[in-house]
């Protein structure tokens, strides 16, 4: 087992994008998610160990703020063109709400990993 980067810089932005994509922040050659928020407990491909993670709240804060960030003017403008009655935008903006978050979470979370281990933070800060 290689591992592509030792002891040298790892680079934060290759990281981050594995992470987002749900790949190996070290080698992007495998799964960082065995399952749904559980990161695998080692990567197969390089062997890095994600026991050292603490990614904690930190992708939930993310996806709230993207989540206000996209619907707040996607509920404005659609006030201001369409009008719907309160009904509809009761069910509609809830359910866009979970449906988004759901979407958005898990990479978040791959993110905040790929982050921490770009920079040697928690538990990354050994030699891999």
């Amino acid at each position: 087992m290689t591992h592509p980067i030792s002891n040298g810089e790892r680079d934060l932005r290759s990281a981050v994008l594995r992470g987002l994509r749900g790949r190996c922040p070290s080698c992007g050659q495998a799964a960082l998610f065995g399952r749904f928020l559980k990161p695998v407990d080692h990567c197969p491909a390089c062997g890095q160990r994600w026991s050292g993670h603490q990614a904690d709240d930190m992708p939930a804060y993310l996806v709230v703020l993207a989540l206000g960030h996209i619907l707040v003017p996607l509920l404005v403008a659609t006030n201001m063109r369409f009008d719907p009655p309160m009904w509809l935008e009761m069910l509609m903006w809830p359910g866009l709400a979970l449906i988004l978050a759901l979407l958005l979470i898990q990479p978040a979370k791959g993110a905040v990993i790929g982050f921490q281990w770009a920079r040697r933070m928690h538990g990354f800060a050994g030699g891999r």
